[in-house]
């Protein structure tokens, strides 16, 4: 099986894709507290310009802060309290694994076109990104960048990267979970296709503490194999990480199994997403990633 190359860094940090970002938004209910001053809404009161509420006047608070006409109406202090917004962490996690760089448009060419364009919307509204990478282990490829400036950096690492080991999801993701990272967002954008099954994925899944995304790099023939003429008869298939690749006799009997299975897979996918009150993009590989992206990401309408 020959493995494709992915995307150059002028491929990637191309403007005139970038331009097509600018009406993006991702926005959840309440970040973390603990994190910069930036724009997203949280459960803390301090520092603002949106007022949330009036508390009453104790010793130590900020005299600027009182209310004079409430004052002079009840004869006592009160206290504006402002909304205070800060940054949303982002863990983009994407899978490199070899079977992403097989087939003669590789998905891992538009899997790396939906990072640019969730970290350069991530960047834009001042929230931190941190990129990690999944293939038979988890690594950090780029730790907690902000800024604009910063999605040079992120082109630049995801351009460097090449096939990585086999599909080892789910063990990622429990790596994930056991790591001390402040609460945020974590962006899984991959084909799910894992050796411990979508099952091992759903559960390690279950157990992080933060608010998913899902971007599941698809193509029509996952569905219905028999979309594509080449896979008759006596075949062997090769994802690029199996030794030698697996010898298959394909029947109808057969591919009505894998239709079931297939089935039962997007279904368990769909399950989690719902479960988590989370958003599941499911992204076609062979159409624009914009377009698919934008349907769900113009103007903030992403659930989160």
């Amino acid at each position: 099986m020959t493995l494709r190359a992915g995307p150059s860094f002028d491929a990637l940090f191309d403007p005139a894709f970038l331009d097509r970002v600018d009406a993006f938004r991702l926005r959840i209910a309440a970040a973390q507290k603990g994190g910069r001053l930036a724009d997203q809404r949280t459960a803390a009161r301090g520092q603002g310009s949106d007022f949330a509420d009036f508390k009453p006047y104790v010793a130590g608070d900020d005299l600027r802060a009182i209310d004079w006409n409430i004052y002079s109406r009840l004869g006592k202090a009160f206290v504006r309290v402002f909304e205070e917004r800060q940054d949303l962490p982002v863990y983009l996690l994407l899978d490199v694994s070899r079977s992403m760089f097989v087939e003669d448009r590789p998905r891992i060419l538009p899997a790396m076109q939906a990072v640019m364009a969730l970290a350069a919307t991530a960047l834009g509204q001042h929230d931190a990104v941190s990129l990690l990478t999944v293939a038979d282990g988890m690594a950090m490829a780029l730790k907690t960048v902000s800024g604009k400036a910063a999605l040079v950096r992120v082109a630049r690492t995801l351009a460097d990267q090449a096939p990585a080991g086999r599909t080892a999801l789910a063990g990622a993701l429990t790596q994930l979970a056991a790591m001390r990272l402040r609460r945020g967002l974590v962006v899984v954008v991959s084909d799910f296709f894992d050796d411990d099954g979508i099952e091992g994925v759903v559960r390690a899944l279950d157990a992080l503490p933060h608010r998913l995304l899902l971007v599941q790099v698809t193509r029509a023939e996952d569905a219905d194999p028999a979309l594509r003429s080449d896979l008759t008869g006596e075949l062997v298939i090769d994802d690029g990480e199996q030794d030698g690749g697996v010898a298959v006799s394909v029947t109808p009997a057969l591919l009505d199994r894998y239709r079931a299975a297939y089935r039962d897979f997007a279904a368990t996918l769909a399950d989690c997403a719902a479960r988590h009150d989370a958003t599941l993009i499911r992204l076609d590989a062979d159409s624009d990633v914009i377009d698919q992206l934008g349907a769900v990401l113009a103007g903030g309408s992403v659930r989160l």
